[in-house]
């Protein structure tokens, strides 16, 4: 007689407990438990051996694949970023917030790739409506772009191994569901089990298949991290979907470089490539007190971009750090090293920073514009004209060498800049002005 049982299992990483508990004791997250029900024969599971010998090739008997079989998005930056463009059997996780524009970027490329190749688009989340609307927005239908609605995972696995497509775009993946999983779409098991199945059927009938993911409110991709490891290339999209520049970048890519970037901006017509971002940033820039221009990397591409601070005496015993594009952690390892390693007291002053553009900064050279800036602000003093910064800043205030140092100033040269106050290298250049340490660049080059 097949007896129903009651598990709990964490959404976190997949960890089942026979009853529910607040908190999940491997992963430490709280009110992650689920109710599963799974179904068990009456009898105990006896482990045994049913596989077969399997039957290696060696190496050279092996038939390379075509690597130059790659599906064009028909957009060049989006291509490099790819490793020059979608493989055929490779399997792409799109990941962003809500209303960042994920649907509308899949859409447009689709839309371009169907005028010559037969494309699936799956959606879970909306009507055929909806997506015809979208697309007719967009300015294209696809001569050759089907649409379907379904969060069957079978289904879809079914209809990518006819061979009738050459991409199947799932969106997304958090709806699907599997008929045998009991659980509800969107929970661990569902996930795990939906994603294996699709991206078999993918590698088996040589399709390429690109997943919609969704970010939990901390950034991290909803779901197991197993889903990460199971798929060729992950792509994070990140910006502010409310205005600003939004940037698609490579987190994983088995088959190109995850040092490319992407940057785009929303218009009526959707998303479109920004070609001079350095010079759209710093369009509206004023030269005061607090404001420095900062020459950071966004994968390969340089970028100019202004670094705010605001610093004002606090109401309150407690002051106030606030970072908008910049980690808050790191800004108050900053502050910390101002107040140690030069004389300027902030310990009864809110501090604010703002990268200007929506962009999040991971570079380890805006350390020193960061300083800068909150010293620029604290002393009411502004830098020269014309002057970029960029270095890293070490807790004994010893400011250290950056990455593509030349890539950052042939980019302040383009703009209009004479000048950068850099780490001191051991190649002498006319353009960087070297600095050692943090108290140094603070009483040469904030004097206005």
């Amino acid at each position: 007689m097949v007896k129903s049982k009651t598990l709990f299992a964490c959404q976190q990483c997949g960890t089942t407990y026979p009853k529910w508990t607040g908190k999940c004791d491997n992963c430490g997250e709280w009110n992650s438990l689920v109710e599963q029900a799974l179904a068990s024969s009456g009898k105990s599971a006896v482990a045994r051996s049913s596989g077969s010998i399997l039957k290696p090739q060696t190496m050279h008997a092996i038939e390379s694949s075509d690597a130059s079989a790659r599906l064009v998005t028909g957009i060049d930056d989006l291509d490099s970023v790819l490793g020059g463009g979608v493989l055929l059997g490779g399997v792409v996780l799109l990941a962003g917030q809500p209303g960042i524009g994920k649907s509308t970027l899949l859409l447009q490329v689709v839309t371009h790739m169907a005028s010559k190749t037969p494309i699936l688009y799956v959606s879970g989340e909306e009507s055929a409506g909806q997506i015809k609307q979208r697309a007719v927005r967009l300015g294209g239908e696809g001569e050759h772009l089907h649409f379907v609605a379904s969060t069957s995972a079978d289904d879809i696995a079914a209809t990518i191994r006819s061979d009738a497509y050459k991409l199947v775009v799932v969106d997304s993946v958090q709806t699907l569901t599997l008929g045998e999983i009991t659980s509800a779409p969107g929970s661990v098991s569902q996930i795990t089990n939906s994603s294996n199945v699709i991206i078999q059927a993918a590698k088996a009938s040589n399709t390429a298949v690109i997943l919609v993911g969704h970010v939990t409110k901390e950034g991290s991709i909803a779901g197991p991290k197993v889903l990460e490891h199971l798929v060729d290339v992950v792509l994070q999209f990140e910006g502010d979907r409310y205005g600003g520049f939004k940037v698609v970048r490579a987190v994983k890519n088995r088959y190109g470089s995850t040092s490319e970037a992407v940057i785009f901006e929303m218009d009526e017509k959707g998303l479109s490539v920004v070609e001079n971002p350095s010079a759209a940033l710093l369009a509206e820039r004023q030269d005061a007190d607090g404001s420095v221009v900062l020459a950071t990397l966004e994968g390969n591409r340089p970028l100019l971009v202004e670094i705010q601070a605001l610093v004002n005496p606090t109401n309150f015993g407690y002051p106030k750090r606030t970072a908008s594009g910049f980690d808050l952690n790191r800004l108050n390892l900053l502050i910390a090293v101002l107040e140690r390693r030069t004389k300027l007291n902030l310990s009864d002053k809110d501090i604010y920073i703002n990268v200007v553009g929506g962009l999040k900064l991971v570079d380890p050279a805006a350390d020193l514009a960061v300083c800068m800036a909150i010293a620029s602000a604290a002393a009411g003093r502004r830098l020269d004209d014309g002057v970029v910064v960029f270095g890293e800043v070490g807790l004994g205030g010893e400011v250290r060498s950056a990455s593509s140092v030349q890539k950052r100033i042939d980019e302040a040269k383009k703009l209009g800049f004479t000048r950068a106050i850099a780490p001191t290298t051991g190649k002498k250049q006319a353009f960087i002005t070297g600095v050692k340490d943090l108290r140094q660049a603070l009483i040469n080059y904030l004097q206005k």
